[in-house]
């Protein structure tokens, strides 16, 4: 199944210039989403991990499905103020200022191996920011899967750089 044909590009939004992938076509249409769901269990499967961490918030919808598919806990990275407990946070750079990403202080712990998803890597300071704050809970990033690498932008790549797997299911240009 070609996946690519089930994303909309958006022009323009949410601002002038930026050409928006948007992948609410690809989970209305139930064979598409099901057949992404497969290939990132395939690709899960080759991958040990003890834990599935979803980036909020698109992240969600494909990690909690590859969770159950899996069999494995889920654990949410969420934006600051978002979960009741104890948390662990980690700062980072977006292209319009700062944010700030939060995990449960009890959610991860150092025998964890952590895949981390999301449904898109574009310049990568979101994933990289996950990345560290699963590194700040003593776990290990086993890799990230996301549907789409924008691969004209540096995210992927600076991932691999910084000694991180990385999959994704379609590649598409980010402009």
């Amino acid at each position: 199944m070609n996946l690519e044909k089930y994303i909309r590009s958006i022009p323009n939004y949410p601002k002038q210039g930026i050409l928006f992938r948007d992948i609410t076509s690809l989970l209305e249409h139930k064979k598409a989403f099901q057949f992404a769901i497969k290939k990132m269990k395939a690709i899960s499967k080759k991958i040990p991990h003890t834990k599935i961490a979803a980036i909020e918030a698109r992240g969600f919808v494909f990690a909690a499905a590859l969770a159950y598919v899996n069999k494995k806990p889920l654990v949410l990275l969420r934006k600051k103020n978002k979960l009741p407990g104890k948390t662990i946070n980690q700062k980072f750079t977006l292209e319009y200022g700062m944010d700030v990403i939060e995990v449960h202080k009890s959610s991860l712990h150092n025998k964890d191996k952590v895949l981390i998803i999301d449904d898109l890597i574009a310049t990568g300071g979101t994933a990289l920011a996950a990345a560290h704050l699963v590194r700040k809970c003593k776990a290990t990033v086993s890799a990230f899967i996301f549907l789409i690498d924008l691969f004209d932008l540096p995210g992927n790549k600076l991932l691999q750089s910084r000694g991180y797997k990385t999959y994704k299911l379609i590649d598409f240009p980010g402009h």
